[in-house]
């Protein structure tokens, strides 16, 4: 089995820094290269992803920027199963983006029951502020 990391975006240590500056179809020809009995269909399949995109990543015809978080943490998840050592810090640096924080179902359950608890507007305002604060990470 592989081993966990602390935290989800902490890298293992010894991480060679080099491969910071990969691209996602550069790091999941790596990875994929640890596992030579698997291939790009099968990834697409484990991470609940269309073999299509997938395809288009690795090829570089579709971009990577707007990733959605769930599938490049799926991604992440597949290759554990496999065996691989990787963390979601490499795929968020290699779609170039921020590393998002933990996430906890504890944490997560709280947000809910604080949100649930506010009248609609401030519901909605939350929402909007949720939003812009992503936005910026995304930008910085």
């Amino acid at each position: 089995m592989t081993n966990q990391q602390s935290g989800p975006g902490e890298d293992e240590p010894g991480q060679d820094p080099q491969r910071r500056d990969e691209d996602l179809a550069a790091l999941i020809e790596r990875l994929l290269a640890q596992v030579p009995d698997r291939t790009q269909k099968d990834l697409a399949a484990g991470a609940g992803i269309s073999y299509p995109t997938l395809n288009a990543w690795m090829n570089r015809t579709r971009g990577t920027s707007r990733i959605d978080p769930e599938k490049l943490r799926g991604l992440v998840e597949v290759f554990r199963r496999w065996g691989v050592r990787t963390t979601p810090r490499e795929f968020f640096e290699a779609v170039g983006r921020p590393v998002p924080g933990p996430s906890g179902d504890e944490r997560e359950a709280r947000l809910l029951k604080l949100y649930r608890q506010l009248p609609e507007s401030r519901q909605r305002a939350l929402l909007k502020d949720a939003e812009a604060m992503l936005q910026i990470s995304r930008i910085m």
